[in-house]
């Protein structure tokens, strides 16, 4: 079975790899941190659409399916558990999605897995560091470790959040990686230079409303709130915050096994939703101060749409309960935003770094 998922992981691999192989791009190594940053991009959309389909027990073992590479090997298993529960976790639908996830997981392990040959072997030629490569592959492999823990643990939230958050923490680490194969621009103005701590903050307040919305998917609580912006009818409803923020426990049950009351849920979704107003002021001042300077004009162009195009969508998943594809589209923004902060944080932390030379 190993050996078969191998063989896949490298067949869904081939098409990227083969697109830096013929691409024209001067650099191969550029053009494979792309390349990488573009498919973990879609992973994420993709495992987003895996969580929010109920998908992530379609296959209640790891890292095949019923011990088999693929659900058409399993299909005897899968249908018999479908005909025992059609409602339940496990659907040949469901599985389906489920090994999709993982075999788009596998190619990205695989394109890391070619960024560091790559780093290591052109290492002197470049005069590129290795080591950031060499620590996403490391990366890339605790990912997958909650990958498992989150089908193992039977979706646990803080698994499932957890395995998110680092999702989210490996595409900035390739996007870093990127900016690395980029040609050096020297930016030494003062504003660019100022830009150190918003720039930091408004990303690190982004993984923070991140982790925030993972804790409201991973609980079932999207829907605790159904109008905007108040919440129940009110600014203050009802909530538990002490059982909606307990972190070690099973799915839809408190500490000590009981079911989660619905203030709970509560609880969970207003603190996200009031949370992304601290996040929006935060990422647009450090847009409106980016936008000030000529080299991260660009950046600042698609920082303020991804912010206000997120603003909207995630209204809007109130107002229309919560439909799939805005569900979904609203992970991809979180991406998005997570990316181009992560680039701008790079090229500021060059600038301060030609500063202090």
């Amino acid at each position: 079975m190993l050996l078969q998922l191998a063989l896949i992981g490298i067949g869904v691999a081939l098409l990227p790899l083969s697109m830096v192989y013929f691409s024209r791009e001067p650099s191969k190594h550029r053009k494979l941190a792309a390349v990488t940053v573009a498919l973990t991009f879609e992973l994420i959309m993709f495992g987003a659409f895996t969580r929010l389909t109920d998908s992530g027990l379609g296959c209640p073992d790891w890292p095949g399916c019923y011990g088999q590479a693929n659900p058409l090997q399993s299909h005897a298993d899968i249908r018999a558990a479908e005909i025992a529960m059609p409602t339940g976790p496990v659907t040949v639908q469901k599985a389906w999605i489920e090994m999709i996830h993982r075999y788009l997981a596998m190619s990205v392990g695989l394109l890391i897995i070619a960024q560091v040959v790559l780093a290591w072997k052109k290492r002197r030629e470049t005069g590129i560091s290795p080591w950031l490569p060499t620590f996403l592959l490391f990366f890339v492999c605790l990912q997958g470790a909650f990958g498992k823990w989150t089908v193992t643990m039977k979706l646990q939230p803080i698994i499932v959040t957890s395995h998110l958050l680092l999702a989210m923490g490996l595409l900035a680490l390739l996007a870093a990686a990127l900016e690395q194969q980029r040609p050096r621009t020297m930016i030494t103005t003062a504003k660019a230079v100022s830009l150190v701590w918003p720039a930091r903050i408004a990303l690190i307040l982004v993984f923070m409303q991140i982790a925030l919305g993972g804790w409201v998917s991973t609980n079932y609580a999207a829907l605790a709130c159904h109008d905007y912006p108040l919440c129940q009818g009110s600014w203050m409803p009802a909530m538990d915050f002490g059982h909606g923020f307990s972190l070690w426990r099973q799915l839809g049950q408190t500490v000590s096994g009981e079911y989660l009351p619905f203030a709970a849920l509560v609880a969970i979704h207003w603190v996200h939703r009031n949370f992304a107003l601290l996040v929006m002021v935060a990422v647009l001042y450090t847009t409106w101060n980016a936008a000030r300077v000529a080299e991260f004009s660009r950046l600042a162009r698609y920082l303020a749409i991804a912010i206000g195009l997120q603003l909207a969508i995630g209204i809007s998943t109130v107002f229309f309960a919560w439909p799939l594809l805005l569900a979904v589209l609203h992970n991809g923004g979180a991406a998005a935003l997570v990316l181009l902060l992560s680039m701008l944080n790079y090229r500021v932390q060059q600038a301060r770094r030609a500063v202090d030379d």
